[in-house]
């Protein structure tokens, strides 16, 4: 009995956490790449996560060489976290 409680416990966290990483996705345009500074400029959409309208603005990223795998003009799905009191940019890939 405690073996399949412990199986659908781990079962209900795995589908919750896929869930918000799901949820946690934004879409945008890049519209500028700056790799000295580590920065990139999106035009974005809402921000769910953090309660935040459409924009075009500058994140930091999390690791620089996401800025490699995009170019400007890009249409990209995201993460942003608000980290160290600055919003910056997790995940980064460009959109299917």
């Amino acid at each position: 009995m405690m073996t399949n409680l412990f199986r659908l416990t781990a079962a209900s966290l795995a589908l919750c956490a896929s869930l918000t990483w799901a949820q946690t996705f934004s879409d945008g345009e890049v519209r500028k790449i700056n790799k000295d500074a580590q920065k990139i400029t999106l035009k974005h959409g809402p921000l769910a996560n953090l309660d935040m309208p459409p924009m075009t603005m500058v994140f930091g990223v999390s690791d620089p060489s996401l800025l490699d795998a995009v170019s400007v003009g890009d249409k990209v799905q995201f993460v942003v976290e608000k980290i160290n009191g600055g919003y910056v940019v997790t995940t980064l890939r460009k959109a299917p």
